[in-house]
């Protein structure tokens, strides 16, 4: 069975002790495809260094996150221009628009968002997208942005279905992670009545560990605990679940 973390942050600081033997951990359980996204510039170079690391395995992101922007956002949304004119990317990410922290910044993070989702179109990307807060915000630039050329993943989706449908409608899937497994975590609810066609997924480790590990590091071997969630919430075979969704990333990424 291979599966694929479409969101995992294996350059985080929470790894420095252990990162070689969590990756390993990893592969052992079948998860050997991971997409890595970007925060700022300060993380770019560890994002490279791990590529070189594991080129069969890691795929990178690049993107200015939203609560990474601020005062300075037009230096780094200039960085994150130039890299991708240098090179390939798997995506453009995350990107989006997070009010939980800081309501301040709305308008430039709309402004960041939407610059990100006209440089996907540009070079041919998809997108991947942190929503925190600001369902209303990010889906209204979603709609505006709507064409064939606008494709991705709504990153760790925790919204209803009328949501869900209107964020599919908008050419994404629906990144699915351990709040599935939470017993408040909603989207369980009505996941089913979501075509598994539109599901892709991830840890967004080191973060939203899924049970029994909630509250703990998470980490991209624990993508196989997702899917057991998702085997049980489609009445699916594990394999089945593994085949289809790497597939669905396959769709997403080209590769």
């Amino acid at each position: 069975m291979i599966f694929t973390d479409t969101h995992t942050h294996l350059y985080s600081e929470e790894f420095s002790e252990d990162r070689e033997i969590m990756l390993q951990r990893a592969f052992d359980a079948g998860v050997s495809r991971l997409f890595v996204p970007a925060i700022d510039s300060s993380y770019t170079q560890k994002m490279y260094e791990l590529e070189a690391q594991y080129p069969e395995n890691v795929f990178l992101m690049m993107g200015l996150h939203p609560c990474y922007v601020k005062e300075n956002y037009l230096e780094e949304l200039a960085h994150v221009e130039t890299e991708l004119s240098k090179r390939k990317f798997a995506a453009i990410g995350e990107i989006g628009i997070d009010l939980f922290w800081d309501k301040s910044f709305l308008k430039q993070q709309q402004e960041v968002f939407t610059r990100q989702i006209q440089l996907a179109k540009h070079y041919k990307l998809p997108i991947n997208i942190h929503c925190r807060d600001a369902f209303d915000e990010v889906l209204e630039i979603l709609e505006q942005e709507k064409s064939p050329e606008l494709w991705g993943i709504f990153h760790c989706f925790t919204g209803d279905f009328n949501q869900a449908n209107q964020a599919i409608s908008c050419g994404m899937k629906l990144g699915i992670g351990g709040v599935a497994t939470f017993k408040n975590g909603k989207i369980d609810q009505f996941l089913n009545e979501i075509d598994i066609k539109n599901i892709v997924l991830e840890t967004d480790s080191p973060y939203l560990a899924p049970v029994p590990f909630r509250g703990k590091r998470n980490e991209s071997s624990y993508v196989k605990l997702v899917a057991e969630k998702l085997s049980e919430i489609y009445n699916l075979p594990l394999e089945e679940i593994a085949a289809i969704t790497t597939k669905n990333s396959k769709d997403v990424f080209g590769f």
